[in-house]
């Protein structure tokens, strides 16, 4: 298994780059452990609402007592992200983005 699957946008934290009803083709990493890439866009655990997924770019990393911390946010102002959740750790991070496509 090459671990791709498939995941359909219904909010608009990343517009205008995803918009609701677009469908994106995402690569697992929760086994990979090669480093995050700035500006890449990923599909992140909410930390405040278990179970829910959403999409964020990475914007930043920091090292914290060696631990290496990210700092992710969406496209739109209005996106709930680490301007309101601050750093996240590299567990939260499911799956990077390849390609958008039409569904």
């Amino acid at each position: 298994m090459l671990g791709f699957s498939t995941v359909k946008v219904s909010g608009s934290s990343m517009a205008p780059t995803f918009m609701p009803g677009d469908w994106l083709i995402v690569k697992s990493i929760r086994k990979n452990r090669l480093p995050l890439k700035i500006d890449s866009v990923y599909l992140v655990s909410d930390p405040i609402r278990p179970g829910v997924k959403l999409l964020k770019r990475l914007k930043e990393q920091r090292v914290n007592n060696d631990v290496i911390e990210y700092w992710v946010e969406g496209d739109s102002l209005i996106s709930e992200d680490s301007r309101k959740w601050g750093w996240l750790g590299r567990d939260q991070f499911l799956a990077k983005v390849v390609v958008k496509y039409s569904g």
